[in-house]
């Protein structure tokens, strides 16, 4: 059952700190989200990631995540979702940082599966939103190419149980309320926020994730795999930091 905005900035018991008192900008849902998580070498990271953030580790370990989902309805708060943008598929190779006490994501890499809305959501954004072919069946597969850096991603799976009591590294991996990016040797900090995500299990019967970032290797079995249904996110603009 979808909620209102209203609803949704109501819900905000599971948070760390407060949504930003000024007013919200974007609505978005990401549906039918896959995401699968890898420990990676903690110096070889820092390397990747800009030298104002702080990776934020858990247990002394790092991780890196591959979240291919479905973007739908996102638009600018008072006008109208326009679908042949609005909604595309999305694969983001990100990583988890903090700074000044508030722990966040960094993409590493995005993909779209729609030419114009990689184009117009890193024009508005800032993200570095790149077009990669994707195809998608919703029930089973996800598969996309990203020609540019020779990346490719490939799933055939099947969702499991629910998964009723999540563990310190299942709120880890999927709970962050906000997203950093760096431009021009500064860094921008994105507020989101929606409800926690509901997790199943993720089980594949075909699994390949062809990223390389350094010497970090991502076509490997994951030591994590999680689906949702998704969620609906309510976003800020952003904000330096």
């Amino acid at each position: 059952m979808s909620l209102s905005i209203q609803e949704i900035l109501k819900k905000n018991d599971h948070r760390t700190w407060e949504n930003p008192s000024k007013n919200y900008q974007y609505y978005q849902e990401w549906n039918d989200a896959l995401f699968f998580h890898w420990k990676v070498d903690v110096e070889t990271l820092q390397k990747i990631v800009p030298e104002k953030l702080e990776l934020d580790l858990l247990n002394g370990e790092a991780w890196v995540s591959l979240v291919a989902f479905t973007m739908e309805k996102i638009r600018p708060i008072g006008l109208p979702a326009v679908s042949f943008i609005s909604n595309f598929d999305e694969i983001n190779l990100r990583t988890y940082v903090v700074k000044d006490g508030k722990p966040g994501v960094y993409f590493l890499n995005i993909e779209a599966g729609k030419l114009w809305s990689a184009k117009i959501a890193k024009a508005l954004s800032g993200l570095p939103y790149e077009f990669a072919r994707m195809r998608r069946n919703r029930t089973n597969a996800f598969q996309s190419i990203f020609d540019k850096k020779g990346f490719s991603f490939s799933a055939r799976y099947r969702i499991g149980k629910l998964v009723e009591e999540k563990s310190e590294i299942d709120l880890f991996l999927t709970e962050r309320y906000c997203l950093y990016t760096e431009e021009k040797n500064e860094i921008y900090r994105f507020e989101i926020h929606h409800v926690p995500w509901e997790i199943n299990q993720l089980w594949v019967s075909e699994l390949e994730t062809n990223y390389r970032l350094e010497t970090i290797d991502l076509n490997r079995i994951p030591q994590k795999m999680h689906y949702s249904k998704g969620v609906q996110v309510v976003a800020w603009g952003k904000v330096k930091v």
